[in-house]
C-alpha cells in the first residue's frame, strides 16, 4: 500500500507503556499512516523520544513528534479514520464512545467496552466470526473492537486448538504476571522486590468472563459464551514482560497425547491472510523440561513484525482426564498493542475501515 493510500490513524494514550508499543508497531505499518500521538495535558508538548521507556528503539517516523491533547472532534477534523486506544480503564470508555459516534474506527486495549453486547472481543485466529457477526448491521458511526485481557489472550490461544478435541468440563489457571501489566509507573519497587503479590484487582474475574465469551459462538448478531467454568488465580511477580500461565484442563474426551500436540502444531487458521502483525505459527511448542520462560520466550513469533505475538507452550502432561501445561504470552504485545493492531488488520481485510458516516 502506497503512502498516499495508507489509512490516517491516531494513538490515544501514546505516552503509556501500551501506547509506546502501539507506536513501535505503527511507526512503519504497511496499512496505517504514522499515527498522530494523543496525550493528556501532562504529556502534551513533549516529544515521544523524551517519554520512551521501551528497550526497543523509538520509531524514526515518530521520535520527534509532540503529543497533543486532541479531542475526538479534532481528530475527525484532521482526517483520522482509525484510533488505537491505550487509555486506562475508567478513562477510556467515554472517549472511545465519542470517537465511535463521530465516525472513527476504534481498536481498544481498555476493558471498558469488552463485555458490551455489540462490541467484538477479538483474537483473529480464534473468533474472527464475532467481528463479522457484530458488525453486520452497522449503525451510524465507526466500529469499536476490543482485544482481551492480557492473561485471557494467551489462555484462549492455547485452548482454542484443543477445545473440541478435549471437550473440557472446566479449566484451571494460575498466572504469574509481569510488572508491565500494571502499566506505568507500575508496581512500587519495594512492594515487589523479594515478593509475589497474590492479588490483581478484577483480573481473575476478567479472565474467566472474557475467556468464555471469546470461545463462545455467534448467532443472529449475538455472542453466546461458553458455560464451562474457568477458575483463575492471578499473581504479580518481579518480571518485566511476559505472563507465565500454569493451565489444567479437565477433559470429557480421551484423545492421544500426539493428537493434542498435533492440534497445537497445526493451528494456523489465518495462514496466508493479509495480516502482517500475526505470527505463523501462532503457537510454539517447547520440548525442554524448563520452558517456556519469560526472559527466553516472550518475543516468540515470525515474521519479524510479529515478534511477541506467538504464545509458547511447554511441560505438557496428559493423564486423562487432566491435561496440564505451561503457557507464556507477551502481555504488552499479543495481550496489548499487537492484539489491537492485528484486530485492525482483520477489519481492514474485511473492508470495514472505509470512511464511515458520522452520527449527529
Amino acid at each position: 500500500m502506497s503512502e498516499d493510500s495508507q489509512i490516517p490513524s491516531a494513538i490515544l494514550g501514546a505516552s503509556g507503556y501500551i501506547g509506546q508499543h502501539f507506536a513501535r508497531l505503527l511507526g512503519d505499518h504497511p496499512f496505517f499512516a504514522a499515527p498522530i500521538l494523543v496525550g493528556s495535558d501532562r504529556s502534551a508538548g513533549r516529544r515521544l523520544e523524551e517519554l520512551w521507556q521501551l528497550p526497543e528503539e523509538v520509531p524514526d517516523a515518530l521520535a520527534r513528534q509532540r503529543l497533543r491533547p486532541l479531542t475526538p472532534r479534532e481528530l475527525r477534523a484532521r482526517g483520522v479514520r482509525v484510533v488505537f486506544g491505550a487509555l486506562p480503564s475508567g478513562t477510556a470508555g467515554v472517549l472511545e464512545s465519542e470517537c465511535r459516534r463521530r465516525g472513527l474506527h476504534v481498536f481498544s486495549n481498555s476493558s471498558d467496552h469488552r463485555m458490551d453486547p455489540d462490541v467484538p472481543l477479538l483474537i483473529p485466529e480464534v473468533n474472527a466470526a464475532h467481528l463479522r457477526a457484530l458488525t453486520a448491521r452497522r449503525r451510524p458511526g465507526g466500529i469499536l473492537v476490543t482485544n482481551p485481557n492480557c492473561t485471557a489472550a494467551g489462555l484462549v490461544l492455547g485452548l482454542a486448538p484443543i477445545w473440541k478435541l478435549l471437550a473440557p468440563r472446566e479449566v484451571h489457571l494460575a498466572s504469574y504476571q509481569a510488572l508491565s501489566g500494571a502499566g506505568l509507573p507500575g508496581v512500587a519497587s519495594l512492594s515487589i522486590t523479594d515478593n509475589v503479590v497474590p492479588f490483581i484487582r478484577e483480573e481473575e474475574e476478567k479472565v474467566a468472563e472474557e475467556t468464555r465469551r471469546m470461545l463462545g459462538t455467534a448467532h443472529h448478531g449475538r455472542i453466546h459464551p461458553r458455560s464451562e467454568p474457568v477458575l483463575a488465580h492471578c499473581a504479580r511477580v518481579g518480571v518485566r514482560d511476559g505472563h507465565l500461565e500454569a493451565i489444567t484442563v479437565v477433559a470429557r474426551r480421551r484423545p492421544s497425547r500426539s493428537e493434542i500436540l498435533d492440534a497445537w502444531r497445526q493451528f494456523d487458521p489465518l495462514a496466508g491472510a493479509p495480516l502482517p502483525t500475526l505470527p505463523h505459527p501462532p503457537i510454539v511448542l517447547r520440548g525442554e523440561p524448563d520452558r517456556p520462560q519469560p526472559v527466553r520466550d516472550r518475543w516468540a513469533g515470525n515474521p519479524r513484525r510479529a515478534r511477541g505475538m506467538a504464545v509458547s507452550i511447554g511441560r505438557v502432561r496428559w493423564e486423562a482426564p487432566y491435561l496440564r501445561f505451561y503457557l507464556l504470552v507477551h502481555n504488552a504485545v499479543r495481550g496489548g498493542a499487537g492484539g489491537s493492531v492485528s484486530n485492525a488488520e482483520l477489519a481492514h481485510s474485511y473492508d470495514l475501515l472505509v470512511p464511515s458516516r458520522r452520527s449527529p
